[in-house]
């Protein structure tokens, strides 16, 4: 899914380990905001190799207020950062400041970070303004010899940034995911191959497809997956995918009849030349 360069993967495992030790001493510290918006930069720059002095600006006024980070690159924002104390946890209410700043700027990326916890969420332009988290990871806790761990670092690199690798993680994220998976399960295809399995292994029991359904619905899959508004999204885009496939597989066999008369009325003209 996303191709991580070698020379970002050797840049973050060089500096990773001393940006870690210093987030843990500034959270055990309760260091101040400023301190903590310091060391953001530091850790963009060094580890997610932007110029600290022309891509990373304080000075990005937003109906009054300053936003504590925004990143630039060639004067256009990538996105914003929202800072807050290393030794404050996160909350809803941060996260709120945050998505308001990007809404307010017309910025889709931003992320909310205490130096240890950073979070990347994508703001939906819509009625009303929306947003969800794409990615999240604790700073203490990531190695640079884990994939998952440098996909996530790499959403928020300069390099990242021009392979629009947040754009292509979070299309990756609402595709591969619990809900598709559980929507996926229950189309017919598949029913019917398990109950074709079922029935292969035990050829005394009797079973439709009504009741594998039932099974899937009421005592395999979590509730989670198969109710609420999410799960609803999902199944409304499987059967799209499902039903704009079906409407192809029914051209397809015109377009081969098409070719078959034309190749027969070929033929009888030949004979009758």
């Amino acid at each position: 899914m996303l191709k991580i360069p070698k020379k970002v993967v050797d840049r973050i495992a060089g500096d990773l380990k001393a940006y870690q030790i210093v987030a843990a001493s500034h959270k055990s510290r309760d260091v101040s905001e400023a301190d903590t918006v310091t060391l953001i930069k530091d850790i963009l720059a060094d580890c997610f190799g932007f110029d600290k002095y022309s891509e990373l600006t304080s000075e990005q006024q937003i109906r009054g207020t300053f936003c504590d980070l925004a990143v630039k690159i060639d004067g256009k924002i990538k996105y914003l950062i929202e800072v807050k104390a290393a030794g404050v946890s996160l909350n809803d209410s941060h996260l709120r400041q945050a998505v308001n700043y990007g809404a307010n700027q017309g910025i889709e990326w931003v992320v909310l970070t205490n130096s240890v916890e950073w979070h990347l969420h994508r703001i939906k332009f819509g009625q009303p303004i929306d947003h969800e988290e794409v990615s999240s990871f604790n700073l203490l806790e990531v190695s640079a010899k884990n994939e998952e761990d440098l996909k996530k670092m790499f959403l928020l690199c300069r390099e990242g940034i021009g392979a629009d690798a947040m754009g292509a993680y979070h299309q990756h994220t609402q595709i591969v995911n619990r809900f598709t998976i559980a929507q996926v399960l229950l189309t017919e295809p598949i029913v019917s191959a398990i109950r074709k399995e079922v029935r292969k292994i035990f050829p005394e029991i009797k079973i439709d497809h009504e009741q594998i359904s039932d099974f899937l619905n009421n005592e395999v899959l979590k509730r989670e997956v198969i109710e609420g508004e999410k799960a609803k999204e999902t199944q409304q885009k499987i059967r799209r995918i499902l039903a704009k496939q079906a409407r192809l597989a029914e051209k397809k066999p015109e377009k081969t009849d098409q070719i078959a008369v034309t190749e027969e009325s070929g033929g009888n003209g030949a004979e009758n030349a």
